[in-house]
Order: structure tokens, then C-alpha cells, then sequence
């Protein structure tokens, strides 16, 4: 493996080292002000940012949020640890997700576990979720390096300039990664369109589930 290769994909595991998870022992379990949550957000996740200056979660996206019925509405303007799990979970989905589409998918999971005091819990549900996503971290970077190598011998054989060749293999990089998500997308999409249509806990007629 030529030096260059090599620093690339060192260059890759090491941004993907830095994505941030947010742990389960990290979430705080006392109801927090909307302005401690963004404070909360933004300190976790920091490192997932693109841009210093983005921001992870907003007082506008908070309060769109329930407006939409992505998460129940605070209680006296104070929101708990399950509204922090949901927040985090919509994080992460709103990237490639609609606000509809995150809807369908968490609705049903919020009129199960908010608010229950079993064993099955939202606290629980994550847990399961975080410790499934960090074994699954070492397999993407693993894919990573593969889908890098194989782009590097897609223009292997022209008669071009190394620069020429670099540019081009990155592009091909770039275009394998672009597919693979633009595949995974698809997928969820469809499936989400095969769920049923979900309808808010106070839109529904009494006696209603």
C-alpha cells in the first residue's frame, strides 16, 4: 500500500473515530429547561458537527418537534430523560429522514414505553440500540477501507497522470459511499411507506388505540 493510500485511510478511520455517540450513563435522568437540553445536545454531540457553527438542536426545532408529535409535550416546560431519547433518536434520523417518515417511526414507540415503569422502558430500549450501533462501528469502518481499495482500482489501468488517477479514484470513492446510502434510504422509505398511518394520542376517539 503506497504512503499516500495509507495516510488517506488513516485520515478516514480517524474522522470516523471522532463521530460522537451519546451514552447511556450520560443522559442526565432530571427533568431539564429547553435551554439546558440544547446546552446538553450540543455538548455531546459536538464533535458531529460539519461546521463550527451548526447547531445540533434549537429551541425551533425542539418546539416543531412537538408540534409534530415526534415527542410528547414537555410537563410545566420541563423536559425528562425519555424526551432526551427521543431527541437523540431523531437526531440521527432527521439527516436523511422527513419529519413525517420519523414520525411514523417513533409515534408507535412513544405510545408504548413513554412514561412506562417496566422493564421494557425507552432507558431500556436505548441501551439495546447504543450497545447494537457501537459493534456495529467497527464493521462500517472495516467497509470503509474495502469500498477505499476497490475505488483505488477502478481507474488503475488508464494510461493517466497519477494526479489524474487520485482525482478520479476519489470520485469513484465518493460515488461508492453516495450509492450505499442512497440504497439504505430507499430501503427504509419503503418500508416505512408499508407501516400504518399513526395518529396522535389526542387526535384519537376515546376507547381508541
Amino acid at each position: 500500500m503506497d504512503p499516500t493510500t495509507k495516510q488517506r485511510l488513516k485520515s478516514i478511520l480517524a474522522q470516523m473515530s471522532e463521530l460522537d455517540y451519546i451514552k447511556p450513563d450520560s443522559i442526565p435522568d432530571i427533568s431539564l429547561y429547553m435551554d439546558q437540553v440544547t446546552t446538553f445536545m450540543e455538548s455531546e454531540l459536538e464533535t458531529c458537527k460539519r461546521y463550527p457553527d451548526d447547531k445540533i438542536l434549537t429551541r425551533t426545532m425542539i418546539n416543531n418537534y412537538a408540534k409534530n408529535d415526534l415527542i410528547p409535550p414537555p410537563d410545566k416546560k420541563k423536559y425528562n430523560k425519555e424526551h432526551l431519547l427521543l431527541l437523540i433518536f431523531i437526531y440521527y434520523l432527521k439527516s436523511f429522514l422527513s419529519i413525517g417518515d420519523i414520525r411514523k417511526i417513533l409515534m408507535p414507540l412513544s405510545d408504548r414505553y413513554f412514561g412506562t415503569d417496566g422493564d421494557l422502558d425507552l432507558s431500556a430500549i436505548y441501551e439495546r440500540i447504543y450497545e447494537s450501533e457501537v459493534g456495529e462501528a467497527s464493521k462500517v469502518a472495516k467497509d470503509l477501507v474495502v469500498k477505499y481499495l476497490r475505488s483505488k482500482d477502478t481507474f488503475d489501468d488508464l494510461a493517466a497522470t497519477e494526479e489524474d488517477k487520485d482525482v478520479l479514484q476519489l470520485f469513484s470513492f465518493f460515488c461508492t459511499l453516495s450509492f450505499d446510502i442512497y440504497v439504505k434510504k430507499q430501503i427504509v422509505e419503503r418500508m416505512i411507506d408499508l407501516l400504518p398511518e399513526v395518529t396522535a394520542e389526542k387526535d384519537r376517539k376515546p376507547g381508541k388505540k
